[in-house]
């Protein structure tokens, strides 16, 4: 079986319409689990987690018509997950909590793109990559992995290392090892599955995430994985799916977990 679990609506509309545009790719590419993970940063309902200029100008949505959408998608048989990927913030776990036990979401994703005021993936934010220091930006950003996963509020963290993004990577392997190995542990501690996504192809770092080495100890301390492709665009659902396939066998991994309204499921890598 196939997971794609991490897709996006914003580029488009929260309509039927534009959803069976991603549906009908999932299905071409033979994904029996698909969901919508959409950004929670555009709903209003999220507007006490996680406030900047940044995210204020792109709050536009609200959950009571994305809601709406699945149940329209569901009533006309349409086998889509509901999800959101929601940026963890550190200080607001009350709040998350609430946010995410107010709607019955098959899975939550877990994701980092800020690190205190800097979006780490965001272009408009690049410079600021020259003018900080490289490994205290790495160090806090795996300190919130751990904190994310000692929430036990997600289901999967997204792109988990997202932050080399940009091809900025400490030159210290010691120190990276480090890094993989204190938020493997955590992850193993926790209820949160780890995705293989497929979106690190298109940015500028070119590979996947995450980094062969980090997946190695995901596997050796029995972290589950999902797939994905954090498509934006209809095109990239499932793209490259054959390169996170080998990936994950090179490693171990023979299964992928399922989710449907919180109850997960392992089932036989595609």
């Amino acid at each position: 079986m196939l997971t794609d679990y991490h897709n996006h609506l914003e580029l488009g509309t929260l309509t039927l319409d534009y959803l069976m545009k991603f549906i009908e790719v999932a299905r071409s590419e033979k994904i029996e689990h698909f969901g919508i993970s959409e950004h929670a940063y555009h709903f209003y309902q999220t507007k006490d987690i996680l406030r900047n200029p940044w995210v204020d100008e792109r709050r536009y949505y609200d959950m009571t018509d994305y809601v709406d959408l699945f149940k329209r998608a569901w009533k006309n048989n349409i086998d889509v997950k509901m999800s959101i990927e929601m940026d963890y913030t550190p200080g607001k776990h009350k709040e998350m909590e609430i946010f995410i036990s107010s709607y019955e979401f098959d899975y939550v994703i877990g994701s980092i793109h800020w690190v205190d005021d800097f979006g780490i993936d965001l272009a408009e934010f690049k410079k600021e990559w020259d003018r900080r220091d490289l490994y205290d930006t790495y160090e806090k950003y795996y300190d919130q992995v751990i904190t994310l996963a000692e929430s036990n509020l997600f289901d999967i963290i997204g792109h988990i290392d997202l932050v080399k993004i940009f091809n900025y990577i400490p030159q210290d392997e010691e120190f990276l090892l480090h890094q993989f190995d204190r938020i493997t542990t955590a992850l193993a501690n926790s209820k949160t599955c780890v995705e293989i996504s497929t979106a690190g192809l298109r940015k500028p770092i070119g590979k996947l995430y995450p980094d062969p080495r980090l997946l190695q100890m995901c596997f050796d301390k029995k972290i589950p994985i999902v797939l994905s492709s954090d498509a934006h665009k209809p095109e990239h659902v499932g793209a490259d799916f054959d390169q996170a396939i080998q990936l994950a066998k090179s490693v171990g991994y023979e299964t992928l977990m399922t989710f449907e309204k919180g109850n997960r499921k392992e089932v036989p890598l595609g």
